[in-house]
């Protein structure tokens, strides 16, 4: 069951974090959860332990790791726009 809220709130959280950086229309839905769910990794045991919050991979949707999961999602997504084009947009 986890993972299928991983999965729905990453897809989310991917697509709200593409319509930040204005990748929206060059991505489909399936990018958009690859990105949200990588990025809420990433950011989850990266990030979220700083700050004193739960890795979104734990099933604990507060604030805070909901945060940490955007923000690891928009500087996923500026990484992949830098090799991709050259710039971060």
């Amino acid at each position: 069951m986890t993972l299928i809220l991983v999965l729905i709130v990453g897809g989310i959280i991917g697509w709200l974090a593409s319509i930040l950086m204005r990748t929206d229309a060059q991505q489909g839905i399936i990018l958009n959860v690859v990105v949200g769910v990588i990025g809420a990794l990433l950011s989850g045991f990266l990030v979220t332990p700083l700050i004193g919050g739960a890795p979104i991979t734990s099933g604990t949707f507060d604030v805070l790791s909901l945060f940490a999961s955007f923000l690891g999602s928009v500087i996923l997504l500026a990484v992949v726009n830098l090799f991709r084009r050259g710039a971060v947009r």
